[in-house]
């Protein structure tokens, strides 16, 4: 019988495990992005910057900061997602690929003001070739979205 592992331990393999995923993509750095988990849900925040700004007279976030944050978004939490089993049993991660983006369609509900932005993602279906996400990101208050975007994604074929 297999000793359970303490908590602390699994904690830690699991942060790394996190930090490996989105330290492997040069573009979240660059966006400032991370990711906050708390067991398995993530909540991603981009921090503002001034480089965000799209319209200098609103100011607004620019659309395109806006999309970019929604899709890492959705990638990272279906990444994550394929990640969380094989976590557990202590499987090497170092050779996971990510999900390809077929269609991604955002809605921007609102300008999203010069301040920190938060996202999250749900999974609508996940399988062996398909994946279908939804994604919401608010400001100050979660139950006022600033944009929302659902997108398809082709998984990528598990080794082993």
């Amino acid at each position: 019988m297999k000793c359970p592992q303490p908590v602390q331990v699994v904690k830690q393999r699991r942060d790394a495990a996190l930090q490996s995923l989105i330290g492997g993509v040069p573009y979240i750095q660059f966006m400032g992005i991370r990711f906050d988990r708390r067991d398995d849900e993530l909540t991603a925040v981009m921090p503002y910057q001034d480089m965000l700004i799209g319209n200098p007279i609103l100011p607004a976030l620019h659309g395109g900061a806006t999309s970019a944050f929604l899709e890492t978004t959705a990638i990272i939490e279906l990444s994550w997602a394929m990640m969380w089993s094989r976590i557990e049993v202590g499987e090497d991660m170092s050779n996971l690929r990510l999900p390809k983006t077929i269609d991604f369609t955002v809605d921007y509900l609102r300008s999203g003001l010069p301040r920190d932005a938060y996202a999250r993602a749900t999974i609508n279906r996940s399988g062996r070739r398909y994946a279908s996400v939804h994604v919401e990101a608010w400001q100050d208050n979660r139950t006022r979205m600033f944009a929302q975007a659902t997108g398809h994604f082709l998984m990528p074929q598990i080794d082993g």
